[in-house]
């Protein structure tokens, strides 16, 4: 696949597969939905003939697939779910639907939200606009109150032809478009046939979809369309929708959930002009492929909040954080299985850190290889409520079996629960700790240059590792913590002692003093 001859998948990589089965149909996916299963085409025919603003290929399977109806007529979908990456031409879709709703399914009102009330009104103006241009469309516009523009009072009014007073944007037969900002008004005291959750990545509460959502509850047939790129941890409605819809396409299960998800494998490559178009379905069509590729380079070569930053927008993948301190794609190529050499000893660093709330703790060790690059691995971890307790009582022996040459640990950090345990304390007579041959070493103020170091041994692929799957698990989800123009890692996202482990293990590997080459036979003669 050239950059030249990229195209966008019509097809969701993830999507809820529908109820109608038999032959392949007039969607062209192959699925078997036809006109009288979907109201999808209508849609379809409506954009292309009225309109005059036919849909995007993506955009068609969405709603016919979305438009799936049940024996009885009904919508099968009370909820759908749409992830797409962003410049596809969602807002498109959103006018598209709208108005369709509004002219020829005559649904009594229709409230599109966003997070801000600027966003959802950009779709409503491009409705009102397009409505205003076409005769038939505006000639349901009642001259006085159809189209209504004060803030916190948008509205768009459609009156057919044949009700009792068209010109009245007040007649029971009135259709509206109304729009809301997404919060814990939107929606209340209203009965809504169609609800539009526009960006729902930045519902970071049920705040504004408990506002809205009861508010169709009252209405049959009533659907609600959510639509956004991918989220963070933070976009707790969208994960749940999701994780709930993931759920029944695993079991086989129907329900009124639909997601179709346009998006790029989580491990997928930003250069992988495969995985962007599953992500864009409009790559190479009104997305110019060129100008994405190049936006993944420059995101790939800066890392960090800009990769992050591509990867949500552009790759439509959920982000576990939102800046992480440690380079996922390059710490996965960092991984070379391999046991670590005992006989390094001489050059072995050890850390051990305990996490904030006592529960976990881990020991690991590094060591410089004869190539220069660095090996790394937890050596132990300490899990539990006692896990304070276990790293006090066994750290000695798992110590005395390694024999490091240093030891380090945090006194700043939440290691200091234990410090009567690891501090050196041969100096006031007290003998059995640490064990001979090892010096202990308190990582103080040089916090910064471990963390930033650790994060840049990976980046420069320096650093190599087993790929044990506790310290995967806590890198995929380290974030920085800004201190001044440097960072540390941050412990309010979870547990990140086996990360502090391994960036002090390195770091004391990499200052250790070198050690005068001793030759084999020296060596014997010892």
């Amino acid at each position: 696949m050239t950059v030249d001859s990229v195209r966008g998948s019509t097809t969701p990589r993830l999507f809820t597969p529908p109820l109608v089965v038999g032959p392949p149909g007039p969607c062209g996916c192959g699925c078997a939905l036809t006109p009288e299963s979907s109201y999808g085409f209508d849609v379809d025919e409506f954009a292309r003939e009225v309109l005059r603003h036919p849909l995007d290929p993506w955009q068609r399977w969405s709603a016919i697939h979305a438009g799936e109806l049940l024996p009885d007529g009904s919508p099968r979908f009370s909820i759908v779910l749409i992830l797409v990456a962003r410049q596809n031409g969602k807002t498109e879709l959103l006018v598209v639907l709208a108005l369709y709703w509004l002219y020829v399914a005559r649904i009594a009102l229709v409230l599109g939200t966003s997070t801000k009330l600027d966003y959802a009104k950009e779709s409503w103006k491009k409705a009102v606009k397009l409505a205003r241009s076409i005769l038939e469309l505006a000639a349901e516009i009642p001259k006085r109150g159809g189209v209504r523009k004060a803030n916190g009072e948008q509205e768009l009014v459609a009156v057919p032809a044949g009700a009792a007073n068209p010109d009245d944007p007040d007649d029971p037969e009135a259709c509206r478009y109304k729009i809301a900002a997404a919060n814990d008004e939107g929606g209340r005291s209203l009965s809504i046939g169609r609800f539009i959750a526009d960006e729902l990545r930045q519902h970071h509460s049920y705040e504004a979809w408990d506002a809205a959502e009861p508010a169709t509850s009252a209405v049959d047939g009533s659907q609600i369309f959510a639509l956004s790129n991918a989220g963070d941890d933070r976009s707790v409605v969208l994960n749940d929708l999701r994780g709930d819809a993931l759920a029944a396409i695993e079991a086989g299960e129907g329900g009124d959930l639909m997601l179709a998800e346009w998006s790029a494998p989580e491990d997928a490559d930003p250069l992988d002009l495969a995985a962007l178009a599953q992500a864009n379905p409009n790559l190479g069509h009104r997305k110019n492929a060129r100008k994405l590729l190049a936006a993944a380079q420059r995101a790939v070569a800066r890392g960090g909040d800009k990769l992050t930053g591509f990867k949500t927008e552009h790759m439509c993948i959920r982000v576990q954080i939102m800046d992480p301190a440690i380079d996922p794609g390059a710490w996965r190529d960092c991984c070379v299985p391999a046991p670590l050499d005992m006989e390094q000893r001489q050059r072995l660093a050890a850390c051990v850190d305990l996490a904030p709330d006592g529960t976990h703790a881990t020991l690991a060790v590094a060591v410089i290889l004869d190539d220069g690059r660095v090996r790394v691995e937890t050596v132990t971890e300490w899990t539990g409520m006692d896990a304070a307790t276990q790293l006090e009582r066994e750290l000695p022996a798992w110590v005395a079996r390694v024999r490091p040459t240093v030891l380090g640990w945090y006194p700043g950090g939440p290691a200091a629960a234990v410090a009567t345990r690891l501090v050196d304390r041969r100096k006031d007579g007290v003998r059995g700790w640490p064990p001979r041959g090892t010096r202990v070493a308190e990582i103080r103020g040089e916090m910064t240059a471990v963390c930033m170091g650790f994060g840049k041994e990976v980046r420069a692929k320096t650093l190599v590792h087993s790929g044990q799957p506790l310290p995967g698990a806590q890198v995929a989800k380290a974030e920085k913590l800004r201190r001044g123009d440097g960072w540390v890692f941050t412990r309010a996202g979870g547990h990140v002692d086996a990360v502090y482990a391994m960036a002090g293990g390195v770091y004391l590997a990499r200052t250790m003093p070198k050690l005068r080459a001793v030759s084999r036979r020296t060596r014997s003669a010892t």
